[in-house]
């Protein structure tokens, strides 16, 4: 027989106790592993939450910046969208385990983009210009991004792409990682700098208009 995912099979009840005729004062509802399913992915979501709010704080306290944290944890959002379709490209339905695969990301996404902005700030104290900064420590970045991508990627690909017997508990979290890690990879790259460089423009360009108001006031 088919598998059919548990969510999917709620569902298909529900659907059916709406046809049927409850005697007034009757309450029904799908209980069981189906609770418990629901009641995990709660738990999960709020774990995925104070997670990225830790994660947030560190690395305010590290930059002592709340622009910078959050230009890094742009990848984020992008890391859930290559979960997604990895799970889609595979057929794999979104469990427990790939949920679990999704929080996991949040710390590992955000370290390549700390490599990024921090050395796009270094590169900037020593005295280049905010494009230059930003072409330099692409290039020179650009391995060790790849390198520690690349390590975490090959070493979930095992488990994506076992087909042993059992393979089907923890193979989710292997895609979802490869997924999520491959897409974010591509923002951190990318991404991240285009963004960088918008927002400090724009707060580089308020400094200037700030220091000629003052000087014209002092005029």
């Amino acid at each position: 027989p088919d598998r059919v995912p548990l969510g999917q099979l709620a569902e298909s009840v529900q659907n059916e106790m709406e046809d049927i005729s409850i005697p007034p004062g009757v309450m029904t509802y799908v209980g069981g592993a189906y609770e418990d399913q629901q009641e995990s992915f709660r738990d999960l979501g709020l774990l995925l939450l104070l997670g990225i709010v830790l994660v947030f704080i560190a690395m305010a306290s590290q930059f002592e910046s709340f622009l910078e944290p959050f230009i890094i944890m742009f990848a984020i959002p992008f890391s859930f969208t290559g979960v997604f379709l990895a799970l889609f490209v595979t057929g794999t339905t979104l469990s427990l385990i790939a949920g679990m695969g999704a929080v996991l990301l949040t710390g590992i996404v955000v370290k390549n983009g700390i490599v990024m902005v921090d050395f796009i700030n270094l590169m900037r104290d020593r005295g280049l210009e905010l494009y230059e900064a930003i072409v330099v420590s692409g290039k020179s970045r650009l391995r060790p991004v790849l390198m520690t991508a690349m390590t975490t990627m090959l070493g979930m690909l095992p488990m994506a792409l076992s087909r042993g017997e059992g393979s089907e508990i923890w193979k989710p979290l292997g895609i979802s990682v490869v997924g999520g890690l491959f897409f974010s990879t591509l923002v951190t790259l990318v991404l991240i700098p285009a963004i960088y460089a918008f927002l400090s423009r724009h707060g580089e360009r308020n400094k200037k208009q700030k220091v000629f108001k003052n000087m014209k006031f002092l005029e």
